[in-house]
């Protein structure tokens, strides 16, 4: 089915449910595991592709619209998902999928704080990435400083491992000014959006002014005491909006 074997899956193929997971920047395929156990157990079969310029895939365009188009082959041949779930920067990738989902499904997309406008602070964020890459935290620390589990903490030390400072580099200046929040302006009839948006007060890079207002099946929540890493943090929510939003379809 599947034209890149740079992913992982779970489930069984034949589940009445399929599932889309894009991670996020430094991310891998592998950090949805907690997610995927959670949608397998809803009736998914779940995949996790990797993208450009991570977990050692090597790239050289790093434009949003390449890092779908890269993407592509999980579509042939009609290829379609229930769901398709996409964290921080793969939340942006995954708006920019609208134009390949087949026009006779019904399909949600639940967008974990997307980075969807960044002028002033790009450098500052592009310097934090550089930073991880350069200075990889253990296992350890990150439990210590987020209180994540050891599985995630785990699996986040493994994706920042396979990312290095050319891809941070390409992310950041192929995609200059970074402004993506039009993205929302043609959602296609059979499609329904929620953005789950970390609370400002812990730390968000989806800030809710950059949303547009009024627009039909886009939904906004901000998950009050929750960080940037929902997928981590706060996996149950994820579960909610896709039930919440099938009830609503």
């Amino acid at each position: 089915m599947y034209a890149s074997n740079s992913a992982s899956q779970w489930g069984s193929a034949t589940a009445p449910r399929k599932a889309l997971l894009i991670h996020g920047l430094t991310g891998c395929s592998n950090s949805w595991e907690g997610v995927a156990q959670l949608l397998v157990a809803e009736g998914f079969f779940v995949v996790a592709p990797n993208l450009l310029g991570h977990a050692w895939r090597r790239g050289t365009d790093y434009r949003m619209s390449a890092l779908a188009e890269d993407l592509r082959p999980y579509f042939i041949e009609d290829t379609s998902y229930d769901v398709i779930i996409g964290h921080s920067l793969g939340g942006t990738v995954a708006l920019s999928l609208l134009p390949f989902l087949p026009k006779t499904k019904e399909t949600t997309l639940i967008l974990l704080d997307p980075p969807l406008e960044a002028g002033e602070t790009i450098e500052m964020h592009k310097s934090w990435f550089l930073n991880e890459v350069a200075n990889i935290k253990t296992t350890e620390e990150l439990v210590d400083e987020y209180g994540w589990s050891r599985r995630d903490c785990v699996l986040n030390v493994l994706g920042v491992s396979m990312c290095d400072r050319t891809t941070i580099e390409g992310v950041f200046s192929h995609n200059k000014p970074w402004s993506f929040s039009g993205l929302f302006k043609n959602i296609p009839p059979h499609v329904k959006i929620t953005v789950l948006a970390s609370d400002p007060k812990v730390g968000t890079v989806c800030r809710t002014e950059d949303i547009p207002c009024d627009i039909e099946r886009l939904n906004v929540r901000v998950l009050q005491g929750i960080g940037h890493c929902i997928n981590y943090e706060c996996p149950d929510a994820i579960v909610d909006a896709i039930q919440l939003s099938r009830t609503k379809l």
